[in-house]
């Protein structure tokens, strides 16, 4: 199973960017879809996340009112449309697919994870 993100990049603040994520080898269509960072010297930590269906969406509060997530099952696919980037969502963001198929911001319900992409933001 591999999960592939991309859409990374530098930016400066204010910016937009978009994270594209495909899965291959397997479907998950029917299970919730998430997207994680790891900051430099941070642990990592859920930025948010999708329902099966796209029905329930949840967001880190320090990311709400500025990402989205969205997802295509047709095309085995999750998205993260980052607005109005800030020099602290700098970070190497993940996506990953979990085990059960509602929405969740644990980590320890994702089952796969994809390698990351970096996303640096300058002030």
């Amino acid at each position: 199973v591999q999960l592939q993100a991309s859409g990374g990049g530098l930016v400066q603040a204010g910016a937009s960017l978009r994270l594209s994520c495909v899965a291959s080898r397997r479907t998950f269509t029917n299970n919730a879809m998430g997207w994680f960072r790891r900051a430099p010297g941070k642990e990592r930590e859920a930025v948010a996340s999708i329902h099966w269906n796209g029905g329930l969406r949840l967001y880190a509060d320090s990311v709400r009112g500025r990402f989205t997530i969205s997802r295509d099952n047709a095309k085995n696919a999750v998205s993260l449309q980052m607005n109005n980037l800030k020099s602290e969502d700098t970070a190497v963001y993940f996506c990953a697919a979990a085990r059960r198929s509602i929405a969740t911001m644990s980590g320890s319900e994702y089952a796969y994870w994809g390698q990351g992409t970096q996303v640096t933001v300058s002030s």
